[in-house]
């Protein structure tokens, strides 16, 4: 019996983080965001099929207000590979942006622009949460290549808090 009202409130509490609409963080100071953040780990995404370690994201603010993203990884046989892309304010926190990484002048087309919301930033900005309101996309981002098994496991709390289900997540660089 007591077993079963500890699984009952664990579903719970599971379906009401899942039913609550994903926010972005209150603030977020673009200039100290920007540089290079190397990913931890990442819900699967087509996007980086063919990436076999080495993710990283730099980030370089323009005068516009907008930002440039690079993405680059390294693939299974060795090689680099690298996207062009952008970054923009989408609503009214700095925190909630699009990026695209279609060609520039696909930019007016709304579908080529996909959310991008940093949901947890650690305050010194060493660490990073990026997500997207419906949850289907999840990035764990670092200043340094590797982590501590500690804030690996403290990421991965923080998101299973904010609705997020972690049974696919793939590991990019194991905690050290």
């Amino acid at each position: 019996m007591v077993r079963t009202l500890v699984l009952l409130t664990g579903l719970l509490a599971a379906s009401l983080a899942s039913a609550q609409s994903l926010r972005a963080v209150p603030e977020l100071d673009l200039q100290r965001y920007a540089g290079t953040w190397h990913e931890i780990a990442r819900l699967p995404n087509r996007f980086e099929d063919r990436c076999a370690g080495d993710i990283t994201a730099t980030y370089t603010p323009l005068e516009d207000g907008r930002m440039r993203v690079v993405n680059a990884c390294r693939k299974a046989d060795g090689s680099r590979q690298s996207v062009d892309g952008m970054a923009r304010r989408s609503g009214e926190r700095a925190a909630e942006l699009e990026v695209r990484f279609a060609p520039a002048w696909l930019s007016f087309l709304p579908f080529v622009w996909a959310d991008y919301w940093v949901i947890a930033i650690d305050r010194d900005y060493q660490w990073a949460i990026v997500g997207e309101p419906d949850r289907d996309y999840l990035w764990f981002l670092t200043r340094e290549p590797t982590v501590d098994t500690a804030t690996f496991e403290s990421l991965k709390a923080r998101a299973r808090a904010l609705g997020y289900d972690l049974d696919e997540l793939v590991v990019a660089n194991p905690p050290r």
